[in-house]
């Protein structure tokens, strides 16, 4: 039979009675210095670690501000406390009073390394029991190391007490410090705008709210505040900003959950260009106060069919070239059948240039065929490498594909040099520019690459709509509020999908931060958007009738932008997933694995709300798709 886990001991006993004994803290853990000695201090935190030799223990006390060591002996303490600190453990709480004494073996690594404090009293304010992870403030201990995420998730108010964590916390306290300050000396109002708002779908699910007093309505919850803040602009509020909530309702990843935090700005008779300077000053107060470094400005604009032609992507990552050279007029009339058949057909051949990389093995290059096949979706990878003696080599033999095309494809056309690793691909546009940037990507990554200063650019010039397969019609590619490029206007009914938009976004290192747009701010404009989207008059009137009748009674011209808070403090310091600078996220799943959310709720509840459950399995997991409409319905109020 299994052995019955054995409860941990009682260790109550140690817990001080009643009130702290000891007055409020002198200051944190991480306060004290040389000039502090002599001093008497109270320190109250976690103990994160406990040594004991020679007739004494050494105690690591810790909190938010750091870390001291604590001399406890029985000289100083007497008996009773020195028992008492010698059953002391990891993660306990306790109070110290003592004086502040010069270290004998002072620990250059931390801040109060060359002080310690002997002390005089001791006090357990509430014991722990053994947490399921160290969460030690010492660096080569408290990673994740053999912990789960989902193990740190469950517990993470213990998660939290790492010095890491708390960084990232405490740097995004300061981003919204900053963030304030700079909008306040540009003259912006800081404006809330409603959270339960009109469910207008319009690319992402909205999360939904079920009113209790209108049976059979809903709320939304704001994918963002984009109608609310137009309509404070027609109001005359002229400058507004929002560190504000937003909910979209699709599958998680790294930077992405399902609430999260924008900045949110528009301003009135706003140009693209005010736009960009108010927000790369934005970007460099950031810069400067978070990491002390200045970065330079204005920023490079590039424009959307340009950037997906140089990187396959309207993201570029900008911090190292190896940049996508069309090399279709070296093969034309090549003979090689795949290349011809794909160039007659207005598709492209397309290289990257891996600088110095000519030398990598056979094995490395079928390995890279591989990713380029299952995991880019490209047909496959073609190579020619240009040696150091300057010969040309082709993983297709020269039969098939003459050298002639082959040394004007590397050398002229795409400016290989020796020791230059040429990677190939052929198809149509987007998908082979898309595909050629995802490769780029991949091989940056081998070669270490994507590293370096940070680079920031504004890809401007978007589509105004994109055509969906999937629901057979026009869609916005920012939003249906973006304003068409006034030199394209003509197209809007001739050829929608020629129409440029007034949209740009902000890239950093690889990744969208922000995106905005100027608004469509006469309601004629507005319904011909809506009509090229195929939103018809009473689906317009019933969406968003309350903006078409605000744009009738004299709107100014604006526009703003979004950035995504989250996804900024998470470059800013070094962390890999929205979760590393986020107190309470959503594991992968969408469940907050501490509490339980999402989480079933009684009948009791569903009646008041005139709902009921439809075709919820057991445990409260929905079926798939296939199996049917899952989704929560409205009913009378007596089902």
């Amino acid at each position: 039979m299994p052995e019955t886990p054995q409860r941990p001991a009682d260790r109550s006993h140690l817990v001080t009675p009643g009130r702290d004994p000891h007055s409020a803290r002198s200051g944190t853990c991480g306060d004290l210095r040389m000039e502090d000695t002599g001093d008497v201090v109270v320190l109250k935190g976690w103990v994160d670690t406990r040594r004991s030799f020679g007739g004494m223990v050494f105690l690591d006390l810790r909190d938010r501000g750091g870390l001291t060591q604590i001399v406890c002996s029985e000289e100083t303490l007497g008996v009773e406390a020195y028992e008492t600190a010698q059953e002391l453990r990891r993660e306990d709480v306790i109070s110290v009073r003592g004086e502040v004494t010069e270290r004998h073996d002072p620990n250059y690594e931390l801040a109060t390394g060359r002080v310690e404090v002997q002390a005089a009293e001791l006090a357990v304010l509430s014991v722990a029991e053994t947490p399921p992870f160290v969460t030690s403030a010492h660096e080569e201990r408290a990673g994740s190391g053999d912990t789960t995420e989902a193990t740190r998730l469950r517990h993470r108010y213990l998660d939290l007490r790492r010095p890491e964590l708390q960084e990232n916390l405490a740097l995004r306290h300061r981003f919204y410090r900053v963030t304030r300050e700079h909008f306040d000396r540009h003259d912006f109002l800081e404006i809330e705008t409603p959270v339960l708002m009109k469910s207008t779908p319009e690319g992402a699910r909205d999360f939904l709210v079920p009113s209790r007093l209108h049976a059979g309505e809903f709320y939304a919850l704001p994918q963002s505040p984009q109608t609310y803040k137009q309509l404070l602009m027609v109001g005359g509020l002229d400058r507004y900003v929002q560190i504000v909530k937003c909910f979209r309702d699709e599958d998680l990843r790294a930077d992405r959950q399902p609430e999260f935090t924008q900045v949110d700005v528009e301003m009135a008779f706003a140009t693209e260009e005010q736009v960009f300077e108010l927000i790369e000053g934005h970007m460099a107060a950031l810069w400067r106060e978070i990491k002390g470094e200045e970065i330079e400005t204005p920023f490079e604009r590039l424009p959307h069919e340009e950037a997906v032609r140089r990187y396959g992507t309207d993201k570029p990552d900008t911090r190292f070239g190896m940049e996508i050279q069309d090399v279709s007029r070296a093969f034309e009339e090549s003979g090689f059948r795949i290349f011809d058949s794909i160039i007659e057909a207005g598709g492209h051949v397309v290289a990257l240039v891996a600088e110095g990389e000519a030398n990598r093995s056979r094995s490395a290059m079928d390995r890279l065929d591989e990713h380029v096949r299952n995991e880019i979706g490209a047909g496959g990878l073609i190579y020619f490498k240009k040696t150091e003696g300057g010969e040309v080599e082709s993983s297709v033999s020269f039969d098939a594909l003459p050298q002639e095309h082959v040394e004007r494809a590397a050398q002229e056309e795409a400016g290989a040099e020796p020791g230059d690793l040429v990677l190939v691909l052929a198809g149509h546009a987007p998908e082979v520019f898309e595909q050629a940037g995802a490769l780029r990507l991949h091989v940056a990554e081998q070669m270490d690459l994507r590293e370096g200063e940070d680079q920031f650019l504004w890809v401007t010039d978007f589509p105004l709509l994109e055509w969906s397969e999937e629901e057979g019609r026009y869609a916005a590619m920012h939003h249906p509020f973006t304003a068409p490029h006034p030199d394209d206007l003509g197209k809007l009914d001739s050829a929608p999908g020629d129409v440029r938009s007034r949209g740009y976004d902000l890239v950093l290192n690889g990744h969208e931060i922000g995106g905005g747009s100027i608004r469509i701010h006469d309601r004629a404009t507005q319904e011909r958007v809506f009509e090229a989207l195929g939103i018809g008059e009473e689906e317009a009137q019933r969406r968003f009738g309350f903006l078409l009748e605000a744009l009738r009674y004299g709107a100014p011209p604006h526009g703003g932008i979004a950035l995504g808070l989250g996804r900024l403090v998470m470059l800013l310091a070094g962390a890999e997933s929205l979760r590393d600078v986020t107190a309470f996220p959503k594991a992968q799943s969408a469940r907050e694995p501490m509490s339980g959310a999402p989480s079933p709720v009684n009948e009791k509840q569903l009646r008041e709300l005139s709902l009921k459950t439809v075709g919820v399995e057991e445990g409260g997991k929905a079926p798939s798709v296939e199996d049917g409409d899952h989704r929560p319905t409205a009913a009378s109020s007596s089902s």
